[in-house]
């Protein structure tokens, strides 16, 4: 069965491979972020420029919409260290105010290895590493995580591990059980291929994984 998805961060990394995803499956994409406006039109593919932030934007890029996929992601810079981060906790904010609205439910949501739940599966000397450089956006991925285990939404979070621009193998593992999660690899298409499996199976509904090959 067709969906209509709206990918939130649809103009890079995996917020891009995720609505290429779903076009090649055949369903409805919306591509929203702020420079959606410079994607090409294509069958099945809906232009949705406008900022997450705001949420006369949100509203109008949830109307219709059968599935969120959020893939948010900020510019990484040496500011990292000392900057606070404060886009994943507000966008999704927004969001929990605005689905409701729009009769939306379902949202799946990448964060990453290390935030919320995951950070315990990570040892001393990787935590330890990964809050000296990632402090702020994870502190930020932490409360992001909190608010959604918090909503009615029927929400997913996906923690991909470290990234790779390889190509898809569809030979990832989704690890669900928190005695199995770990640190690794995997590409950014096969996250995509995760977040598009999620929409069409509606799978690990209120549930957190870690995407690993």
């Amino acid at each position: 069965m067709t969906k209509r998805i709206v990918v939130f961060g649809a103009t890079s990394g995996i917020g891009k491979l995720a609505m290429e995803e779903g076009l090649k499956r055949g369903h409805t994409v919306r591509a929203f972020a702020r420079s959606a406006d410079k994607l090409d039109a294509r069958d099945g593919l809906e232009i949705c420029a406008g900022d997450a932030l705001k949420a006369e934007d949100v509203a109008q890029a949830l109307q219709g919409i059968d599935a969120v996929v959020y893939c948010l992601g900020i510019e990484e810079s040496v500011a990292m260290l000392w900057k606070e981060v404060t886009l994943f906790s507000r966008s999704t904010e927004v969001l929990l105010q605005e689905m409701p609205k729009a009769d939306v439910k379902r949202l799946i949501v990448v964060t990453g290895f290390g935030a919320g739940r995951s950070k315990q599966a990570m040892s001393f000397v990787e935590r330890t590493g990964h809050r000296a450089i990632l402090g702020k956006p994870y502190a930020d991925k932490d409360r992001q995580e909190e608010m959604l285990m918090q909503s009615d939404l029927d929400w997913t979070i996906a923690r991909p591990v470290i990234l790779t621009n390889n190509r898809g193998t569809g030979k990832y593992r989704v690890l669900r059980d928190t005695s199995s999660w770990r640190n690794g690899l995997i590409s950014r298409a096969d996250v995509a291929h995760y977040l598009i499996d999620a929409v069409e199976q509606d799978a690990d509904i209120r549930a957190d994984v870690v995407l690993a090959r």
